[in-house]
C-alpha cells in the first residue's frame, strides 16, 4: 500500500528507514543525512555571503564551535539558529523548510516512522496506562524519563531526545485544527516521576491541556475491572487523506500499523474505553485533586 502525499516517500522506504534520514559515517559517529544535509547548505549560504564561521557565530550569537558542529552535521540546528541564519544569509527559506525534517531526526530512530505519518494528522487518539503521553510532558517530566533510560544515554542524547519530544507538541495547536483524545491510566498520575514539584507541575499542565477545545482527556480508574487497555498503550490516527493508521510500541520496538482489519479492531477498543473511562469532566476533578495532594 502507498500513501500519497508527504508520507508517500515513507511508505516506499520500507521498515526502519525514513526517507532522508539516512545515515552518514564520519570517523567513528553516524549521524543524520538531514543534518549533514543542512549543514551543507548552511556552509555554502555562508560563504557566498562572505562570511567566515566565527562571523556567522557572531551575528547569531553562537559560539564557533557550535556554528562548525551544524556545518559538519555533528550537531543539530535549533529553530533559533535557523531563523538568525536566514536573516543574516538570506537563505530564502530553504533552511527554515527544513527545520521540521532536523527535529524530527532527533527522536529515537524506532519512533521516527510514526512521527513523520503524525504530522499529517487530522485526529490522534491515544490509549497510555503507564506514563504521561509525550504530546502531554511538561520538560521535567520528558527529560526525567529519558534520564531513566536503561542502558542510560548520555548527556546530549537526553537533550536532544527531549527536545524533539516537546518539538512533537505543536501538533496541539497546528492548522489546521487536530482533533485529539488522550485516555490515560489512573497509576500515571500517582506514579512519581521525580519529586512533588515536578509531578504537581506535570499534572497542573494536564489540566491547562486538557482544557483546550480540541483535546478531550480521560483517566481510566485503577480498578474498572476488564478492559480493552489490559493489552497495553496504542494509538489510533487518521490522516489529511483519511487513511488510518494504528501505532504499537514497547520496549523501544514501534510498530505502525496499516492493515484496515487491524486497525478497525484499534477503533472498536478504543471506543470500549472511552465508554469504560472516566468522562472528561470527573477526569479534570480527579487531577486537580491530586495536583492539590501532590
Amino acid at each position: 500500500m502507498a500513501v500519497r502525499g508527504r508520507i508517500g516517500v515513507w511508505w516506499c522506504m520500507g521498515e526502519g528507514q525514513l526517507a532522508g534520514q539516512g545515515k552518514k559515517r564520519t570517523g567513528e559517529e553516524e549521524y543524520p543525512a538531514i543534518w549533514v544535509a543542512y549543514g551543507k547548505l548552511v556552509k555554502l549560504f555562508r560563504r557566498r555571503a562572505n562570511l567566515t564561521q566565527q562571523g556567522l557565530a557572531d551575528a547569531t550569537g553562537y559560539s564557533y564551535e557550535q556554528v562548525a558542529s551544524i556545518e559538519q552535521g555533528r550537531r543539530p540546528a535549533k529553530a533559533a539558529f535557523t531563523e538568525a541564519a536566514e536573516r543574516m544569509l538570506e537563505a530564502g527559506g530553504v533552511l527554515r523548510e527544513l527545520q521540521e525534517e532536523v527535529d524530527r531526526a532527533k527522536l529515537p530512530k524506532f519512533f521516527q516512522d510514526f512521527a513523520l505519518i503524525e504530522t499529517e494528522a487530522v485526529s490522534r487518539f491515544a490509549y497510555d496506562p503507564l506514563v504521561v503521553p509525550g504530546l502531554l510532558q511538561t520538560p521535567e517530566y520528558a527529560k526525567a524519563l529519558f534520564s531513566a533510560h536503561c542502558p542510560p544515554l548520555d548527556e546530549e542524547t537526553i537533550e536532544l531526545h527531549t527536545e524533539a519530544r516537546l518539538n512533537r507538541q505543536r501538533l496541539l495547536t497546528r492548522a489546521p485544527i487536530v482533533q485529539l483524545s488522550f485516555i490515560i491510566g489512573q497509576a500515571t498520575l500517582v506514579n512519581p516521576m521525580g519529586d512533588e514539584a515536578l509531578m504537581r507541575s506535570q499534572l497542573e499542565h494536564l489540566l491547562k491541556i486538557g482544557a483546550m477545545r480540541n483535546v478531550e482527556l480521560q483517566v481510566m480508574p485503577e480498578a474498572p475491572g476488564y478492559h480493552p487497555g489490559l493489552n497495553g498503550a496504542f494509538v489510533l490516527l487518521e490522516t489529511l487523506e483519511h487513511r488510518h493508521f494504528g501505532y504499537i510500541e514497547a520496549q523501544e520496538v514501534g510498530i505502525v500499523i496499516s492493515d484496515p482489519a487491524k486497525v478497525s479492531a484499534f477503533g472498536l477498543r478504543y471506543g470500549k474505553l472511552r465508554s469504560q473511562a472516566l468522562n472528561v469532566e470527573e477526569s479534570a476533578r480527579l487531577v486537580e485533586r491530586l495536583a492539590g495532594a501532590a
